[in-house]
């Protein structure tokens, strides 16, 4: 099934829920911007989506990527695809101007990834690396390194990527043994192996640049000690021009559940060439700003995706014919009919349609961070956005999994089998609960850090602006049920605080609870804004009725379960009762 982008509702949440136009000009952002410019750059990245990257989605899953002599091989179709992305501009579509950007905004750019996930999720991969790069090298990088890199990122001559795990250290960074010497001439000899990196070796573009994690020969232990460097696949010439390989290589690529297309590589690094970004032993501080990107661009993966299984799953349930429905008198009816499938349906739109929304307004804080003028706003945004991201990574992807899952159920049979492509869906967005960050780690990193670590004042600050909201509602059934969740919340960020000081065992048993009743209580909090929106709108066209139909269901079927992740962190006042290793003896 071809992909086909939700331009309809992309133009509602941008322009007449976010008004992105007035907030960008507003913001003093780098590029003139109106509704016009919007909708043409949504037509043609839609466009794009459908008619280069859907039609490989599949033929890249079933080829996937190979390697010969530490060569590696991507799908037919994908080198000249990522020439068109690039020629087209869509990799610079936010970077600075400076550098050759377009400085459109943030905003934007989202609901644009979001469509290559849901078309190519694969392909996606490389840009979103590519992207995390730039984002990386324009706010570390010294400005010798910005002139020769960014514009060649940002054009798409070159890609990204990102090498942080190892063999031995996974999530666990304070362990990686990746050595960095000194050369004496201002550059680093590199040496080690690194595995799980995305994007690491392929043939799309001449270079590709890694962000390498590694420690100095007198660094601290432990993440205090971890140094971040540039290595180019090729040495960068004075004129810009590539020079000699770089000593390192892929060794090999992994044989994947899902993103076959996408090359996960294991590199080895053999005193490769590299250059210090920031400051010695300050690596963790400056790869966070890539993390943070890529945390933000798998969350999208998840709705991405969810978006493609939705489609295909509707499209499916419309055609099917299988038994009678209540009443029916045909000697079968189409499967859309039955409540069951609507309730599966209704799931996959409410919960994909409420991770667009919170997905672009993060987009929308991501603006007021970078390109605001007001401190206090750009202050606070980057506290919603610290506290969001985690959210954002973990629920998005949980979600978007299951929404994926109820695509095949939907089609039954038929959804286990390669045919509809709705089982590509579901392996491609298993790794989203992983990578970036396990999702537990997300949801430890969202109580430890981001709640318990500051006293839950920026929960407190969304809390409190969810109930302002609410106590104004003029739709009753929205206000009470808004209300509830709202005390949930409150009644489980109290728990927790309550028992912060039981050396971890209460935070770490409920944090997933939480996170996905932060996710619960915020998607509650959009949907009813869309509802609004919706209600006064002048125009009752199918698109408002369809919108109202949705916050609906997500009203009655999908916040009240606010009520039991409370019920589960708050409890009796004691966890489940901790085993002992002989419990988990096989």
């Amino acid at each position: 099934m071809t992909y086909q982008a939700p331009i309809r509702d992309y133009r509602f949440l941008l322009l007449e829920w976010l008004k992105l136009p007035e907030r960008w000009q507003q913001l003093g952002g780098h590029a003139e911007l109106d509704a016009g410019l919007v909708d043409a750059v949504l037509e043609e990245a839609g466009k794009f989506c459908s008619g280069v990257l859907s039609p490989i989605n599949r033929s890249g899953d079933e080829e996937g990527c190979s390697i010969s002599n530490g060569v590696v091989k991507t799908p037919k179709g994908f080198p000249d695809a990522w020439k068109q992305f690039a020629e087209s501009g869509w990799q610079s579509l936010c970077g600075d101007p400076q550098y050759g950007g377009q400085g459109l905004p943030r905003t934007l750019h989202v609901a644009i990834e979001e469509m290559i996930y849901g078309a190519n999720t694969s392909f996606c991969l490389y840009s979103s690396l590519t992207n995390g790069a730039t984002e990386c090298i324009a706010a570390h990088g010294d400005e010798a390194m910005k002139a020769a890199y960014l514009p060649k990122l940002l054009s798409g001559e070159w890609t990204g990527a990102m090498c942080l795990t190892e063999p031995h250290a996974g999530t666990d960074l304070g362990l990686l043994k990746t050595k960095a010497t000194p050369n004496g001439d201002g550059s680093y000899s590199i040496s080690g192996t690194k595995i799980f990196i995305t994007g690491g070796e392929h043939d799309l573009t001449d270079n590709i640049v890694h962000l390498v994690l590694a420690r100095l020969p007198d660094a601290p232990a432990g993440t205090k000690g971890i140094s971040l460097f540039l290595v180019s696949k090729f040495d960068v010439k004075t004129d810009g021009s590539l020079g000699e390989r770089n000593a390192f290589s892929c060794g090999s690529i992994e044989h994947k559940m899902g993103i076959k297309a996408s090359s996960t590589c294991v590199m080895n690094f053999d005193g490769a060439k590299g250059y210090l970004i920031g400051k010695p032993n300050e690596g963790l501080k400056c790869m966070f700003t890539m993390m943070n990107v890529e945390r933000l661009s798998i969350a999208v993966q998840g709705v991405g995706l969810g978006e493609l299984a939705w489609q295909i799953a509707a499209r499916y349930a419309s055609e099917r014919k299988q038994s009678r429905a209540p009443g029916s008198t045909n000697a079968a009816d189409p499967i859309i009919v039955h409540p069951d499938v609507q309730r599966m349906l209704l799931t996959m739109r409410a919960y994909t349609e409420g991770g667009r929304a919170l997905a672009l307004w993060m987009g929308s804080l991501l603006d007021e961070a970078h390109s605001g003028k007001d401190a206090a706003v750009k202050v606070k945004a980057e506290a919603l956005l610290a506290f969001l991201t985690p959210v954002a990574k973990a629920f998005f992807t949980d979600i978007g999994f299951d929404v994926c899952n109820h695509g095949v159920q939907v089609l039954g049979g038929h959804g286990y089998v390669r045919e509809w492509g709705v089982e590509q869906t579901v392996r491609d967005a298993r790794i989203a609960q992983i990578y970036e960050g396990t999702n537990g780690v997300q949801a430890m990193d969202l109580v430890g850090r981001k709640l318990i670590a500051n006293k839950g004042e920026t929960a407190e600050e969304l809390l409190l602006a969810i109930r302002r909201y609410a106590e104004k509602l003029k739709d009753a059934e929205w206000k009470a049920s808004l209300t509830q969740a709202a005390s949930d919340f409150e009644l489980a960020l109290d728990t927790l605080l309550e028992n912060a000081d039981d050396g971890g065992r209460h935070a770490g048993a409920n944090a997933v609870h939480f996170l996905h009743l932060t996710g619960h209580l915020v998607y509650g909090w959009l949907w009813s804004q869309q509802a609004a929106l919706a209600e006064a709108a002048e125009d009752s066209d199918s698109f408002y009725q369809h919108k109202l139909l949705t916050a609906d269901f997500f009203r009655r079927q999908l916040l009240p379960r606010t009520a039991t992740l409370r019920t589960l962190i708050v409890g009796d006042g004691h966890d489940w009762a901790e085993p002992d290793a002989s419990y988990f003896a096989v």
